[in-house]
């Protein structure tokens, strides 16, 4: 007999956005939209972002020695430990980029964008609460990846900052997930003239909404 899989216990910000999100979902569903999930497994994203992180890294660092071969690839002590506070301030700063782009194209702006924190992986999260045109929330869904992965990495190429090149590596890496859910969005084919994508509140991913 399979094994059901255990569900996280939601806090009570969770439940309480659950329910709003069930609410429009209903009321989607209700209006003759199809919904369809397009939710991704986290355990599988840490998996392809460590599988990831050793291809990327590696491809960046022999291409960064083509263009630096006289980089100095040893870190001093305390200038490491600068990178690891930058880098955890910078996942805080990632979530708030997924927001604040979200919240260009809501109703109520930042209001209508929540935080918050799964516990039983420790991932921090940013959910929009409200159902978006594919294209915008797609743009939600890269932006971090794009301010603190691809243009450190290419401003690292540029000016040999080794340390800036680590941390655009380890940005790109932790957007594992979100590439992974935009990827799964625009695997999902529709010829519905009204298409609204909607991310989930408790899961990493979306659903969409067709008719």
């Amino acid at each position: 007999m399979a094994r059901k899989k255990k569900k996280r216990k939601l806090t009570e910000a969770e439940q309480r956005r659950l329910a709003e999100f069930n609410e429009t979902c209903d009321n989607l569903v209700a209006q003759g939209y199809k919904r369809t999930n397009l939710t991704i497994n986290l355990v599988a994203a840490n998996v392809i972002a460590i599988a990831a992180f050793a291809v990327l890294g590696t491809i960046c660092l022999v291409l960064f020695i083509q263009v630096h071969p006289d980089v100095d690839f040893i870190i001093p002590i305390p200038e490491l430990v600068i990178y690891i506070v930058a880098f955890v301030v910078l996942i805080v700063a990632h979530e708030l980029v997924h927001g604040l782009t979200w919240s260009r194209f809501t109703p109520n702006g930042f209001a209508d964008v929540d935080f918050g924190i799964m516990r039983d992986t420790f991932t921090p999260y940013c959910a929009c609460k409200m159902p978006l045109p594919k294209g915008q929330y797609i743009l939600g869904a890269l932006m971090p990846l794009i301010v603190f992965g691809i243009i450190p990495i290419m401003v690292a190429f540029c000016t040999g900052w080794l340390g800036l090149l680590y941390l655009g590596i380890l940005m790109t890496i932790s957007a594992a997930g979100d590439v992974m859910i935009v990827v799964k969005n625009l695997s999902h084919k529709s010829t519905a003239d009204e298409v609204l994508y909607y991310d989930h509140p408790t899961e990493a991913g979306s659903v969409v909404f067709e008719r």
